[in-house]
């Protein structure tokens, strides 16, 4: 069985690789569009779930078993829960849902983690099996957990079955979120109006597309680049070098995960679906609490709804709270991977956060700029541990980090930022041979610029609604369209493509 799930080695189809943008979506929306045109609702429905099972199986036939019997399995039970006789057996059945749900998970996510640990407490001899981690797992287990719990709690009025295994597997947001609700996505499937296509909605999803295109491809990439080098050189970074690359990878998984939420709103624009904001600017937060409602808004939103109220919330009292919020962080940690390091990383999102809110009066007298320097301090040192391979490996990387040895900055860092339309400048333009006799100027110009973007520009969110279409923009979008195809050097998958 193990090898059924091996990745059978195509180019993934992601939203940054030429037959996604060249072929897979322009089919997409004029099929869908198209069948729609004719008055084949029903049709085009099934398209559109055709087109997301082809793009979630393109990385793995194998994923598509998993995901289907997941959608057949929790869709059943749904039904079920509506024909209980008894608000006993309704709640078993729920119950029943919820623990298939998170074995699932837990089987294909978790199970060597446990069986490693048990090995190494009670010197046990279990046989670590060969388990390929199913793209998006983490995400579409959650949103049909969402849609158990509400069809429980007889929140959700009954779709039919190509509706709910569309809400699902669409697409754009089946891989690294939005984790979206049924009432967010299934009634916009519904809706007459929005299935004729629209001229203003397909110029501002490209807008944003385009945007995020070029944040992964322009930006996160080539951070990345520098961060992959210092974390597999930690040994080699005096304090200088591991500022600069903690900074790096904070840098890159902010552009990375913000360019995937922009493309992945920008999809459903182009045809006419709005997914809910899942990144409203973190770094520009105050606090941790704001972090956590501008980062990744729905994982915060469906972990408040579904595990900090249930366990009571802040409704009993000032230590069961503080019990609470720590519960909520550890589980988000361990969400995002089976390592020591993603639970010790939510255990201090934890403590900082209890920490906050219990000092809160003496944190709101702090000057804003401070308050954000110690909390993008915190947020980047301990993104160092979301990074590393182990705990050993974040120790290390922090003796580098407070070993307090200042030195030039390492040529494999700054050569990161050569692009090759830089390169190209450097050579026709007299003015950018400065970049290659100074490359710490270059270094200088893409950590000064992607901060300055970061803290002052608006998100691309609220410059879609703001887009208007006219020449300026349409040039403007066409040459970073065509910037950001022609740095196709790799296809480069997204970093929450791993949680």
């Amino acid at each position: 069985m193990d090898s059924f799930f091996v990745n059978r080695g195509k180019i993934s189809l992601l939203f940054n690789s030429y037959i996604f943008i060249l072929l897979f979506l322009p089919v997409c929306i004029t099929g869908y569009f198209g069948i729609n045109h004719y008055g084949h609702y029903t049709l085009a429905q099934i398209f559109l779930l055709g087109m997301s099972l082809w793009f979630y199986g393109y990385f793995n036939p194998g994923y598509l078993v998993i995901i289907l019997v997941s959608i057949v399995i929790n869709y059943l039970f749904t039904l079920a829960m509506d024909k209980a006789s008894t608000s006993v057996i309704r709640k078993t059945e729920a119950v029943l849902a919820i623990l298939l749900n998170l074995g699932l998970l837990f089987y294909f996510k978790y199970y060597n983690f446990f069986l490693s640990n048990l090995n190494r407490i009670i010197h046990t001899e279990f046989t670590l099996q060969t388990i390929v981690l199913p793209l998006g797992i983490s995400f579409f287990t959650f949103q049909q957990i969402g849609y158990i719990v509400d069809t429980y709690r007889k929140e959700v009025t009954q779709y039919n079955f190509f509706q709910y295994a569309s809400f699902v597997s669409y697409f754009p947001q089946l891989i690294a979120g939005p984790i979206v609700s049924h009432d967010e996505l299934i009634p916009q499937f519904m809706d007459i109006s929005k299935k004729q296509f629209n001229w203003d909605n397909f110029a501002r999803g490209i807008y944003i597309f385009v945007f995020g295109l070029a944040k992964k491809v322009l930006i996160a990439d080539v951070f990345g680049n520098a961060a992959n080098w210092g974390f597999g050189n930690v040994i080699e970074l005096d304090t200088t070098n591991a500022i600069f690359v903690s900074l790096a990878y904070t840098i890159q998984i902010y552009f990375d995960f913000s360019g995937y939420s922009d493309m992945a709103v920008g999809i459903g624009k182009m045809m006419n679906i709005d997914l809910p904001v899942n990144f409203n600017s973190p770094y520009k937060a105050l606090t941790i609490a704001e972090f956590w409602q501008r980062w990744h808004k729905t994982l915060t939103r469906f972990l408040t709804k579904y595990l900090y109220i249930p366990l009571g919330g802040n409704r009993k009292g000032t230590i069961r709270t503080y019990v609470n919020i720590m519960i909520v962080f550890l589980a988000s940690g361990l969400w995002h991977g089976a390592n020591y390091t993603f639970i010790l990383w939510g255990f201090l999102h934890g403590l900082f956060s209890i920490i906050t809110r219990h000092w809160k009066s003496w944190f709101n007298k702090l000057h804003p700029a401070l308050s954000w320097l110690i909390t993008f301090t915190f947020l980047n040192f301990t993104m160092v541990l979301f990074r590393a391979n182990t705990i050993t490996d974040a120790i290390t990387f922090a003796k580098r980090l407070f070993v307090m040895e200042f030195g030039p900055i390492n040529s494999n860092i700054t050569d990161s930022f050569l692009l090759p339309g830089i390169q190209l400048l450097i050579r026709y333009v007299p003015l950018f041979i400065y970049f290659e006799y100074y490359p710490t100027l270059l270094l200088t110009v893409f950590f000064g610029g992607t901060m300055t973007i970061i803290l002052g520009a608006k998100n691309a969110y609220e410059h879609m609604l703001e887009f208007r279409p006219n020449a300026k923009n349409f040039i403007w979008i066409s040459l970073l369209l065509t910037w950001s195809v022609l740095s196709f050097s790799s296809v480069s998958t997204f970093l929450y493509f791993n949680f």
